[in-house]
Parts: C-alpha cells; sequence; structure tokens
C-alpha cells in the first residue's frame, strides 16, 4: 500500500533525513524567533488597548442632549388648528451646541391628561379674558378636545355615547348625578348652575368627559328663554362671540360644546358660522342635541372643519322609568344597526338612575359605553 494515494495530503513520499550543524540550528531558531516576535506584538496590542493607548481612529459624537433643553411649547409655537410636527411623548425639543434640533416626534391627540389630575386645567391650553378662562390649542398642537377627553378601547364594536346635561343647576342633583353615573357617560354642564369650579374638579376627578352647554335662541325667544348671554340670530358677529366666550369662560377641562335650546339659531347659517369657527380654531367639539331637524351644524362644521357629532335620541323627553328604558333599548339597536349611537338627557333623578342600571347592564351585552369624543367625525384624524 505505497501508492501516492494512500499518503496523507501534503507528505513527502520520503521523510527527509536528519539534518545536523549550523544550518540545521538556523532552520530551527527563525521560524521560533518569527513565532516570539508575533507573541510579543500581540502581547503588546492587548495591553495598550486595555490602558487608553489605542491609536486614534474616528467617533462620531453623539450630542449632549442635557446642555439645552426647553419645552416646545417655549419654542416652537405651531399654528393653531395644525399640530406641530413632534414631540409628544414628553413635549421637547432638544438642542445640542452647535447642532441641529432633535424633536422627540409624537401624536399630540395621544396626550390625555393623567387621571390623577384630570381635575387640573392645563396652562398651555387656557387664554386669559375678560370673559374668563377660555380653552385654545396649545404650542405644541395639543387640543382640549384630544387632552381633556376620556379614554376607551379602540374597538369596532357596538358604541353608544350618553351625554347628561344640566349639571351644576341643582346641588343635590348634580352630585348624585357625579356619583351615581358611570365614568363613561359624559357630563354637560349648565352656565347658569352654581359652583361649577368645584363641581367641575369632582367631575373629572371621578373620569368623566366634560361638555359646556350654551344658550342658543329658540324660535319663540324671549318668551322663552335659555339664559343668560343667549346667542341671538340677530347679534352681530363680535356679540355673538362675547356672549359665546362668556358661557366658555364658567369652567375649564371640557372638550366641546353642546346647544341647548337654539331651534332658531341653529337653523341661520350667518348666525352659526362665527360660533362654528371660533369651536374648530379652540381645538373644541360641537355637539349637536338632535332636537331640530333644521340646524345647519352639520354642514357648517364640514365647512370649516370643527370635529361634529349629533345626538340621536332625547332619552327623557318623558320624565318616567319606563319610557327612559325604552328610548335607550332603542339607541342600543341604532348602536348595533350604525356601529355608534348617541343619547343625550338631563340631570333629572330618575333619568340618572334609569341611565346608571342600563349602561351596567349594556356593558355585559357587548355594548361600549364611550365619551362623546370618541364618536366625532374629526378632520385632523381623517
Amino acid at each position: 500500500m505505497n501508492s501516492d494515494i494512500n499518503r496523507p495530503l501534503g507528505q513527502n513520499s520520503e521523510r527527509p533525513k536528519a539534518s545536523s550543524g549550523p544550518k540545521a540550528v538556523a532552520r530551527w531558531l527563525l521560524p521560533a524567533a518569527s513565532m516570539l516576535g508575533i507573541g510579543a506584538v500581540a502581547l503588546f496590542i492587548s495591553l495598550t488597548s486595555n490602558h487608553g493607548f489605542r491609536s486614534p481612529s474616528p467617533v462620531v459624537e453623539k450630542p449632549k442632549l442635557a446642555e439645552t433643553t426647553a419645552p416646545i411649547a417655549k419654542s416652537e409655537p405651531a399654528p393653531a388648528n395644525k399640530p406641530a410636527t413632534a414631540t409628544a411623548a414628553q413635549g421637547n425639543v432638544t438642542t445640542s451646541p452647535g447642532g441641529p434640533k432633535i424633536i422627540v416626534v409624537g401624536d399630540p391627540t395621544r396626550q390625555q391628561q393623567n387621571p390623577l389630575t384630570a381635575h387640573i386645567p392645563e396652562r398651555d391650553m387656557l387664554e386669559m379674558s375678560a370673559q374668563g378662562p377660555l380653552p385654545i390649542v396649545a404650542p405644541d398642537g395639543r387640543r382640549p378636545l384630544d387632552v381633556y377627553s376620556r379614554s376607551w378601547s379602540g374597538a369596532r364594536g357596538a358604541r353608544i355615547a350618553i351625554v347628561i346635561g344640566g349639571l351644576g343647576m341643582s346641588q343635590t342633583g348634580t352630585q348624585q348625578a357625579i356619583k351615581i353615573l358611570p365614568g363613561e357617560v359624559t357630563l354637560a354642564f349648565a352656565p347658569e348652575g352654581n359652583s361649577l369650579a368645584r363641581w367641575m374638579q369632582t367631575a373629572r376627578q371621578n373620569g368623566h368627559e366634560l361638555l359646556m352647554q350654551v344658550p342658543f335662541e329658540p324660535f319663540d325667544y324671549p318668551r322663552v328663554n335659555p339664559g343668560r348671554n343667549t346667542l341671538t340670530v340677530d347679534a352681530a358677529p363680535a356679540e355673538t362671540l362675547d356672549n359665546l366666550h362668556k358661557t366658555m369662560g364658567r369652567i375649564t377641562n371640557y372638550t366641546g360644546i353642546i346647544n341647548y335650546m337654539g331651534a332658531r339659531f341653529t337653523a341661520d347659517t350667518k348666525a352659526m358660522m362665527p360660533v362654528m369657527q371660533d369651536v374648530a380654531k379652540r381645538g373644541l367639539l360641537y355637539l349637536d342635541d338632535g332636537s331640530s331637524a333644521r340646524s345647519v351644524a352639520d354642514t357648517i362644521a364640514t365647512q370649516q372643519g370643527t370635529p361634529f357629532a349629533a345626538a340621536d335620541i332625547l332619552i327623557d323627553g318623558a320624565q318616567e322609568r319606563g319610557s327612559i328604558l325604552k328610548k335607550l333599548d332603542e339607541l342600543e339597536r341604532i348602536a348595533r344597526a350604525k356601529g355608534t349611537a348617541i343619547g343625550v338627557g338631563s340631570a333629572f333623578d330618575v333619568t340618572v338612575d334609569a341611565v346608571s342600571a342600563w349602561a351596567n347592564e349594556a356593558k355585559t351585552r357587548g355594548i361600549e359605553i364611550v365619551p362623546v369624543s370618541a364618536l366625532v367625525r374629526d378632520p385632523e384624524k381623517g
């Protein structure tokens, strides 16, 4: 078996003869010296790399974010009605010396209040005016509609919003409504009420989303009078806005307004135009109570880009428990057919009790009770 195919690869057929003398020693020493040299170089590199003596190499230095940090609200305000490109995670813009601004990108519409501080107004969303503190869009683009809204699941099932108005008119009735009604029910405050700031804070602490009721002129005004600072058809736009702001300034931390009466006013395009423009500019929603078939609110809201919704049913036209429960069942049928439905009522004891019991039962049937902000048509959200 001496053929080449049976020998290991790389070996000669004959073993070399042993050599001796200086040449043999040299042949042995040279490879050994080479190996020692390579080992010494490797050892040197290892030691110097651990003690900071590494050769300079290109390094891209990261910006020092802590050197200059400022709220975006104070650095680059965004125009009203236009969310800023930026900041929602913490609302900050950071800069590095001599370098570009680094913007933390996020969605302002996700910046809802912490439930523990939901009763405290956001300072950068308040305009201090002669009529009181008015809601405005924050410099970073956050809207009262978004920040003061109540969160919900975002699911596509049957959803119902229930709005109970007249809060503040009766102290005991208001207290009972805030205490008994589920937090998902939206509460609307009447500008004629008492201790509104205190009740607003209590309602927010209990998880409710809020609206402000605004008195609009009915057809038989002034014989039927919605109250002080009623918006009337014959008033100049400046007077309309002044009265609107007097009502808006009664409380804070609400997501929008709802008309109180107003069959004549809501049917007049010229009268409604400045209202819808102002509501949109301030980052609020408009809820039509659905009481008038002549209302042009929907059309104008579409034209002005105002977040809008309209109620489907008045649930307590008859203040009797059985009637209210039937209206609520009808609201459920609408929601199952259309996906959503909105019901409005007032803070009568019978209404509060019926809504509370029905809402808790409806949840077991797969109905989600949501804040009214969840059902608005909002141009900014597509």
